[in-house]
């Protein structure tokens, strides 16, 4: 992409109605645009990032055995009275509305209900289990406060995964299996050093559920980390019983600020038994769906992402996930040489399937570099008459390459 044609403008100040850092970076450097208080608008640069989370995560779910499929947003409200989750004095975050014929629909917050009744028509018997289907969804949920970015929204992008299984051993053979998954996305995401598998309720369903939590000053959680075991456990859920579970001891865990990038759950057959969900065994007896859950938030990520690796120069994104792997920036000074020599390296790192934003921008060095820093792309190459003019290996022509996240700074050949 050349930037000249990127419509997106960068800020010099942030908005004074934005208090995190995620939706004040994001905002100035072009990524999100703000609709209201928890609703943003994806930019171009900004879909480029939350794809690449997508993908990243889309990938280890096939690899578990996924399925993916799109569900509506809109709710069937009888599934959630069915299930008792209609009331708003049980599930307190719906956007609820009335069609035009009088009835009364949400928008969904999760799908558990929905996803079970459609199930209803295609688990029949214990042949057709184990199912574990997912969605790249966008759901809705009528938060009090939004004051955290992109990392708390009333609208915002979910990854929700349901296992649908026979056995309570089925089930609990893959949780595991979506745990490891989880820590190898959060790996990929450049997020693995600093995000803990972190012990909470299990609620009704088993004794633990687990969450994934980032540490950061911006998170809304409080866990308390064991770094030798690479766990933490969530603050609600911390006393003797957990220590003892876990075989931790209280003075060998140090208390931190995180924000919760992901979750899994044992849902039993909460919903099952609700909804009706059962199957046939192999003696031909009706029995209930063992079911799981497993989120993940992109865009949440995508804002822990920033507020994780920021500078005081801006965003600094891992190679993974950045919109680009190299911000090409041609300082011209009204030279044709250098514009030329600009062009082709454009073309030729394009062609060989290189992800290239080229600032062509007759604009200042100056601003082009501070654009630049707040953008955040993981390599800089700039072409100057100065590094034209260069001499590496006895080859006359040279770029020079600038590492956002360390600052150096090297001459390669053209």
């Amino acid at each position: 992409m050349k930037q000249s044609q990127l419509f997106t403008k960068t800020r010099r100040e942030a908005p004074k109605d934005e208090v995190s850092q995620n939706a004040q970076l994001l905002i100035r450097a072009g990524y999100i645009h703000k609709e209201m208080a928890g609703v943003y608008d994806f930019l171009p640069l900004g879909l480029r990032v939350l794809n690449k989370i997508v993908n990243i995560i889309r990938e280890e779910m096939n690899a578990l055995g996924g399925v993916e499929l799109q569900m509506s947003a809109l709710q069937d409200r009888t599934h959630w009275e069915t299930s008792g989750r209609w009331d708003d004095e049980v599930l307190d975050v719906w956007f609820k509305t009335r069609l035009k014929n009088g009835n009364e629909t949400g928008l969904g917050t999760t799908h558990e209900e929905p996803l079970t009744a459609v199930m209803k028509d295609h688990i029949r018997s214990f042949r057709d289990l184990p199912v574990y289907a997912y969605q790249f969804q966008t759901k809705f949920r009528n938060e009090v406060r939004a004051k955290s970015g992109i990392m708390r929204g009333r609208e915002f992008l979910m990854k929700d995964l349901y296992s649908f299984c026979s056995t309570k051993a089925e089930q609990d053979y893959f949780y595991e299996k979506a745990k490891a998954a989880y820590v190898k996305i959060f790996e990929r995401l450049g997020l693995g050093e600093k995000t803990y598998l972190t012990f909470s309720s299990g609620g009704s369903f088993s004794k633990y559920s687990h969450e994934f939590q980032t540490l950061t000053e911006a998170g809304e959680d409080t866990i308390y980390v064991h770094k030798a075991k690479k766990l933490a456990i969530n603050k609600e859920v911390l006393n003797e019983e957990v220590l003892s579970d876990l075989g931790i001891k209280r003075e060998d865990l140090v208390e931190k600020k995180a924000v919760e990038v992901g979750n899994i759950f044992n849902l039993g057959t909460r919903f099952s038994d609700s909804l009706g969900l059962v199957y046939n065994d192999e003696q031909g007896k009706s029995q209930p769906v063992v079911m799981g859950s497993y989120g993940i938030g992109p865009s949440r990520v995508m804002g822990t992402i920033v507020e994780t690796f920021a500078d005081e120069k801006g965003i600094v994104w891992p190679e993974a996930v950045a919109p680009f792997n190299i911000h090409l920036i041609g300082l011209f000074n009204n030279s044709g040489s250098v514009r030329a020599a600009a062009d082709k390296i454009y073309r030729d790192m394009t062609s060989k399937g290189v992800e290239v934003l080229f600032d062509d921008r007759d604009v200042s060095a100056g601003e082009k570099f501070s654009d630049s820093d707040l953008i955040g792309i993981p390599t800089r190459y700039i072409v100057s008459e100065k590094t034209l003019a260069a001499t590496v290996d006895g080859s006359i022509g040279a770029i020079e390459v600038k590492d956002r996240k360390t600052g150096k700074v090297e001459m390669i050949k053209i």
